[in-house]
């Protein structure tokens, strides 16, 4: 029989957030993979080990799939993933995709899925805590209450929006782009959270656009409210 592929969120960087299913599957599987080219120094790793210090024993197949706009270049790196993940499948292995956030929300991870199963293997989806979510609660921000409409953005593909849509907006991925989303932000009059690297040993949280550093990291995650929003 052919191994089964997990893709498991690991939480936005605080490892009391992980879940128990996540956990269990690092302790009852051997095969661990984490993106980048050197596993031990992920994130997804260095957040999942103190949650599951034997993860450290384990076979860690490291993940290269760098940053790219470049489809060919994507798409060679994903076919890639693949073939490393799929050589321990038809093995009779299981391997378990460690995944920043949840999983379902703009994972890398995904595209792997899709061809894991386009070749006929089996895959599951473990939920995560999603950043915004993690930093909604870290700062004691509602994200929708009520009748509120509530909107996911990835900033850095969205820099024409001009957040006029009702309800509260989530902005992910800004990027090297910070700075024309503090612009965004400022002209929205909307009240602006953000949380840098939330859950993590150099989180960083800012109360208005103005607050923001143009170099904030790349594990940024911004909640933009309506001026008065909310339901009493």
């Amino acid at each position: 029989m052919n191994g089964i592929l997990y893709g498991a969120g690991v939480g936005p960087g605080d490892p009391e957030l992980m879940t128990l299913k996540a956990v269990r599957l690092i302790k009852e599987n051997e095969i661990i993979a984490l993106p980048g080219p050197a596993a031990k120094e992920t994130v997804a790793y260095q957040i999942a080990v103190k949650a599951v210090p034997k993860l450290a024993e384990k076979t860690l197949l490291s993940v290269d799939m760098p940053m790219t706009h470049d489809k060919e270049e994507m798409h060679l790196n994903h076919e890639k993933a693949a073939d490393a993940i799929e050589a321990y499948l038809k093995q009779g292995q299981n391997v378990v995709f460690l995944t920043l956030g949840d999983p379902t929300i703009y994972s890398t991870y995904l595209y792997v899925q899709k061809r894991i199963l386009a070749r006929g293997y089996e895959a599951e989806l473990v939920s995560g805590i999603t950043s915004f979510c993690a930093a909604a609660a870290r700062t004691c921000t509602s994200l929708a209450e009520w009748d509120e409409q509530l909107h996911i953005l990835p900033a850095v593909h969205k820099l024409n929006s001009d957040l006029s849509l009702p309800g509260n907006y989530v902005l992910m991925k800004s990027g090297k782009k910070m700075h024309q989303v503090k612009e965004i932000l400022k002209s929205s009059g909307r009240k602006v959270v953000m949380v840098e690297n939330c859950g993590m040993e150099n989180e960083h949280i800012y109360r208005s656009a103005e607050e923001i550093p143009d170099d904030a990291g790349y594990y940024s995650l911004i909640i933009a409210k309506e001026p008065g929003g909310g339901h009493d």
